[in-house]
């Protein structure tokens, strides 16, 4: 039997990989917040969908500022920055949406970053990864989280992109690259909270609400007639099933020296709104599995 690693120390060096999981994503904030209250340094970060989004903007030095942004976001702040589109390949432009994010963040180049950094997009073309090292943040982290069918795919480089999460949830080896010598992934499909179709009382009348005008909304899109499961529904599960099982697999081959699991039901992929409630979740994750590691 080999020997167990050593344990990661007050003050070390380690990259972190951040899955793809919609507004679970924003949890991630939370674990940053935690590995760092710990005194370890983070000198590489990679991540796929909203796991880049948060890796990027950390990366960029601005993670406080966008945690209190998004923390007085209520839900009528986000509708607004969606902006439907109409004969293009997919339900939103996303433009307004990133607009919004930039006057927080500014707009760096990857390649001047202090902590190295790689969003993680789909070629669909040519049906492969694409690591995304240099050029404008913002272009990155677009194409990085251009969910099929719900955004627009964002071109970088000539190249039409979409979301990293379809087949590098939880990009590894593009994290790999760095000097640092331990890895610490965030998995974004930890075991639910709450029995499957249970959700908190309190969460019952406005989880079916949003749930019911989000949905419609959609359906009307594309001129469905709506019943049964609803499609935003449907894609969310389809996607979350799938790329479950990719980071499970990516784990598998090259495992991280410490995982933290998000619990999959933390919330619904667009309640970007439950900021505060999902980074203290991520938060509470992390510390979790740092005390299980015996750090």
């Amino acid at each position: 039997m080999a020997d167990p690693a050593p344990k990661i120390q007050h003050g070390e060096k380690v990259a972190l990989v951040l899955g793809a999981g919609g507004a679970r994503g924003l949890a991630q904030i939370g674990v940053i917040e935690a590995l760092e209250a710990r005194g370890l340094e983070i000198v590489a970060v990679s991540g796929s969908s909203s796991g880049a989004l948060v890796g990027g903007i950390h990366a960029a030095g601005k993670l406080a500022e966008f945690r209190e942004h998004l923390l007085r976001m209520e839900r009528g702040d986000f509708l607004r920055l969606l902006d439907p589109v109409i004969g293009q390949p997919g339900l939103l432009h996303g433009e307004r949406l990133v607009a919004a994010m930039r006057e927080v963040v500014g707009d760096p180049q990857i390649e001047s970053l202090p902590i190295l950094f790689t969003a993680v997009a789909v070629d669909l073309q040519r049906q492969r990864v694409v690591w995304l090292r240099s050029g404008p943040l913002w272009d990155a982290l677009r194409a990085s989280f251009a969910i099929p069918g719900l955004f627009t795919p964002h071109e970088v480089h000539g190249r039409a992109l979409v979301d990293g999460g379809l087949l590098a949830p939880l990009p590894i080896a593009a994290t790999r690259l760095s000097d640092a010598h331990r890895l610490i992934a965030v998995d974004m499909h930890g075991w639910p909270r709450r029995p499957p179709g249970e959700p908190a009382e309190a969460d019952r009348t406005e989880h079916a609400s949003m749930t019911a005008r989000f949905g419609d909304w959609v359906e009307r899109k594309l001129g469905g007639n709506g019943g049964g499961m609803g499609l935003v529904e449907l894609m969310s599960r389809s996607l979350d099933t799938m790329q479950a099982q990719i980071a499970r697999v990516e784990m598998a081959l090259d495992p991280p020296e410490l995982v933290i699991r998000i619990p999959r039901d933390a919330c619904q992929f667009y309640e970007f709104w439950r900021a505060g409630e999902l980074v203290e979740i991520g938060r509470i994750e992390a510390e979790k599995a740092l005390d299980a590691a015996g750090y």
